[in-house]
């Protein structure tokens, strides 16, 4: 029986350098929520809008040179797509994404200029993962999960290794706790084993939830079959994977679960009080502590993970 590789916090440091030698640090923000101050880690700034390029790099950096020219196939709503797709652009390498029919224009817009091919199926009836795999099997390509996957999530982890770093130089305090968003897991987990003493938040849209059901059960827990519509598209995951599920159970993650209309005021206020463009799924970490479902507490740090938003619908959530 093959024995997956686990995710390591040796591999986060890994995945940290690999990623300091191309891309700046995203900036650490402080603001203050009811008279506490807060920190704030802006993935939103990285060069393709989210953290998703940490973990597709580190996933492409370690393909075996003679492997890539056949390239790589993943799926995505956007930001992964992306990422694996800038990735693959710097590298020379052909990639193939498989994205929702429905995905967001702006984010199928930026995976194509990055060079990538998009195949679309439908998220209702058919299979993401199944068209995915039967594609990197007839072009002999290598297949990068969003979440799935232990290079990936050690290279989300590398979000966790600046924010240490950050606040080092800030001359602060190692984090207390960290409220991140989930969808599948890859960036809670990566940045669990980054921070092994901080604690660790995790936030989902309301009805897709699954990891905060999954962790309660202490066992995975699917998304159920009439999931409410969400604006958070990066976070609709329909199951999570074990490799993410144990290191978070491992960690005793707090999960929590935030509405449609909490997000909303959320995006609204890291406008108003960062000067940051934040995507709905972005926000939801921020959701949280505004919503007072996570009490505000000192050495707290926020994930603004992602901000690609359309921007028709980002004008009528700012405008209430």
């Amino acid at each position: 029986m093959t024995v997956r590789r686990q995710p390591t916090r040796a591999g986060v440091r890994d995945a940290a350098a690999k990623v300091a030698a191309v891309v700046p640090a995203t900036p650490l923000f402080a603001q203050t929520i009811n008279g506490v101050e807060v920190f704030f880690k802006a993935e939103c700034l990285q060069p393709m809008g989210a953290f998703k390029l940490r973990g597709a790099w580190h996933r492409l950096t370690a393909i075996d040179a003679d492997q890539r020219a056949a390239g790589v196939v993943a799926f995505s709503s956007g930001n992964h797509a992306q990422g694996v797709a800038w990735a693959a652009k710097r590298l020379g390498m052909p990639a193939v994404i498989v994205m929702p029919a429905d995905a967001p224009a702006v984010k199928r817009d930026s995976t194509l200029a990055l060079g990538a091919e998009v195949v679309n199926y439908d998220r209702m009836s058919e299979s993401r993962e199944a068209i995915a795999a039967a594609l990197a099997h007839a072009r002999g390509a290598v297949l990068v999960p969003s979440f799935d996957d232990a290079w990936v999530i050690e290279g989300q982890g590398s979000c966790g290794v600046e924010i240490a770093q950050q606040l080092t130089a800030l001359g602060r305090d190692a984090p207390a706790r960290v409220v991140v968003p989930c969808g599948g897991g890859g960036l809670a987990a990566g940045i669990a084993l980054a921070l092994p003493e901080a604690a660790i938040t995790i936030v989902e849209p309301e009805g897709w939830d699954d990891m905060r059901r999954s962790l309660t059960a202490g066992a995975i827990e699917p998304v159920g079959p009439h999931a409410p519509p969400t604006a958070c598209d990066a976070l609709m995951t329909p199951q999570v994977s074990p490799l993410t599920f144990d290191v978070l159970m491992r960690r005793k993650a707090e999960a929590l679960a935030v509405s449609e209309a909490e997000t909303a005021a959320a995006q609204r206020w890291a406008a108003s009080k960062l000067r940051l463009v934040v995507e709905p799924g972005g926000a939801v970490g921020l959701a949280a502590l505004l919503s007072g479902k996570r009490p505000v507490e000192p050495g707290t740090v926020v994930v603004l993970s992602g901000g690609n938003v359309d921007l028709d619908g980002y004008a009528r959530t700012l405008a209430g």
